[in-house]
């Protein structure tokens, strides 16, 4: 890794994969909300495209706008389903850990998700890290998701960060095309699952999860 942790003042975090082990769940529940409305789909359709938002995703699988009646049905169908499931879906191995130490360093943290403001609080509830990460940005705050930087832009902003100041942790080349965007390095993490570190090659670095990102850093 080129850079040390002393020369940034923010952590720029993704949460879906990165922080919860979550990325199945969601493809699981995208191919299901699709095949209810006569869009068949199975999971390892839609596993590639997940890090994305619903404004990407949908128009890639369905051909639809996430403002369009059909769309606003699946995205509505979509995050019951989901709901379902966040209580069954784990933090990945050593996500508060992580956050702690990089909290107690003196970073400024701040979520960069593709999700909503209120998936977005559930998810990080569920991660365990609801009560140390208090500045985030969502869907809501960006007119395009990932891999577009607009989310990213956004965490900055609200970080009060420079883009040289800010590391971006993620586990999909969209976090990292995203961050690279926004002039902002990134750092992987394999915990997402699906994707090789081929795939992952624009960030500076990649580890397993965040315990393995903690134990360099210490």
């Amino acid at each position: 890794m080129s850079r040390r942790l002393s020369q940034v003042s923010a952590i720029a975090f993704d949460v879906d994969g990165t922080l919860i082990d979550s990325n199945e769940a969601h493809a699981d529940t995208w191919a299901q909300a699709l095949t209810e409305y006569a869009l068949p789909h199975e999971p390892a359709q839609i596993r590639p495209l997940i890090g994305m938002g619903s404004d990407k995703l949908l128009p890639k699988v369905a051909a639809l706008t996430e403002d369009s009646a059909v769309g606003k049905a699946i995205l509505d169908r979509k995050k019951q389903l989901f709901d379902a499931r966040l209580p069954h879906l784990r933090p990945t191995r050593g996500a508060r850990a992580l956050v702690a130490f990089l909290r107690e360093q003196g970073k400024t943290l701040v979520v960069a998700t593709s999700a909503g403001d209120d998936e977005m609080d559930a998810i990080l509830d569920q991660a365990g890290v609801a009560d140390l990460i208090a500045r985030r940005t969502s869907s809501d705050d960006a007119d395009r998701s990932k891999p577009d930087p607009d989310i990213v832009c956004a965490a900055l902003a609200r970080a009060g960060a420079g883009a040289r100041d800010t590391l971006m942790i993620g586990d999909t080349p969209y976090d990292v095309e995203a961050a690279r965007r926004a002039g902002v390095d990134a750092i992987a993490l394999r915990c997402g699952g699906y994707w090789t570190d081929a795939d992952l090659a624009g960030a500076i670095a990649i580890f397993d999860d965040p315990q393995d990102l903690l134990a360099h850093w210490r």
